[in-house]
């Protein structure tokens, strides 16, 4: 089920957000934000944050919000983050369809994802999947501790 998220969700959407960026390897954050800095970004008021549960347990998050003010505010951004003890079940794909259908019902026109990371193979194929396309690249954009500077890829689909 997804839905969108309440403060009471805060702290198993923290706990999420700060395995996935420990690795340092498809987020920008440092790897030791801190929650308050991280929940203000994930979930500020001016976004759409909802969450994906199992049984009453949170094991995704998502946020979209618009990826520009004013004038580009028509296109929705997008971010996500699965537990990762939930990694490889389908929960990415599911909030990823959801949050077309969402953005779509908030009225967006298309949707730009501006940071995905080009070793994050996963992500890269899981966006293909669903209709993104990749429609820019900036070389060496990211700092991959494995990897040293990397690109990260635009993604963007019509809504």
């Amino acid at each position: 089920m997804i839905r969108l998220a309440v403060q009471s969700d805060y702290d198993d959407i923290w706990k999420i957000i700060q395995s996935v960026i420990a690795t340092g390897e498809t987020y920008v954050f440092y790897p030791d934000s801190d929650r308050q800095k991280m929940l203000a970004y994930w979930c500020d008021p001016d976004a759409f944050t909802y969450v994906a549960t199992i049984d009453q347990k949170v094991v995704g998050t998502y946020v979209i919000r618009a990826n520009r003010p004013d004038l580009g505010s028509h296109v929705a951004n997008g971010s996500y983050m699965v537990s990762t003890d939930c990694t490889g079940k389908g929960i990415g794909k599911i909030m990823g369809l959801h949050s077309i259908e969402e953005a779509r019902r908030l009225g967006f026109t298309a949707m730009q994802y501006n940071y995905v990371i080009s070793t994050n193979t996963a992500a890269v194929h899981l966006w293909q999947s669903i209709g993104f396309t990749i429609v820019g690249e900036v070389p060496e954009a990211f700092y991959h501790h494995a990897h040293g500077y990397v690109s990260v890829y635009v993604m963007w689909r019509k809504l």
